[in-house]
Formats: C-alpha cells, structure tokens, sequence
C-alpha cells in the first residue's frame, strides 16, 4: 500500500501517532503555528477519506486516531523517494546518506552495524 502525505497532513499525523487519539483543538495546539481551527479540522477530515486516520465520537467532539503506522508510512515514503529521487537505487540513497558531511563517525558506524546486520541475515 502507498501511504502519500501533504507535508501538513504529515504534521497532523506526527500529532495523532505521539498523542494516539486527539481532538481537533489538541492537534492544533500541540502544532504550535497559526493553523485555524477548521482548516485542521478539514485536514483531518481528508486525511480520513484517505483512510489514514478515523475518529470516535466523546461527547461533542471526535477524537481521531491514526489508522496507518508510522513505520509504515515512513516505509512508503522511502520507497517513494527511492523512485523518484534516486532512480529506484537505495545503493544512491546511501550512498548520498553516507557521503553527507554531517553525520557523525557514532552514526556511521550504526548505518555500517545495520548493514553488517542485514548481511549476516542473508547468509
């Protein structure tokens, strides 16, 4: 399944997978920006036309909750960069995760543990 984010529904799932269910006025105050009120409401209302997110009623309210995982989702999102970006190579997503300036020796000695991992797995 390819799980396709707005960059603004990502922020409001990012509210709902850390919270677990919220209310329209708990997404928009833990998003800390000027969104209105309706306009969170309407993307989370798209989000679950999508079939992202759903929602139970309590009280006056409905309390929504993600129906997609994080680690799902961000495993299309990968896979759809890969496409797109790095001709459908992870060798070049790595590569250009590796050769950037900015990860520390730690991090590249856990990307490299990770890969030994996966090696000694398909033995």
């Amino acid at each position: 399944m390819e799980i396709k984010f707005t960059s603004r529904e990502i922020d409001l799932m990012a509210v709902l997978w850390e919270m677990e269910a919220a209310t329209v006025a708990e997404v928009q105050e833990r998003l800390g920006d000027d969104l209105a009120y309706t306009t969170v409401l309407t993307i989370l209302r798209t989000l679950e036309e999508k079939g992202y997110a759903g929602h139970t009623q309590e009280g006056k309210a409905y309390r929504y909750h993600p129906l997609v995982g994080r680690e799902c989702a961000g495993a299309s999102a990968v896979r759809r960069l890969v496409q797109k970006m790095f001709q459908g190579s992870p060798e070049l997503l790595l590569t250009h995760l590796v050769s950037d300036r900015g990860l520390s020796k730690e991090e590249l000695e856990s990307l490299r543990s990770l890969v030994d991992e996966r090696l000694s797995s398909k033995e």
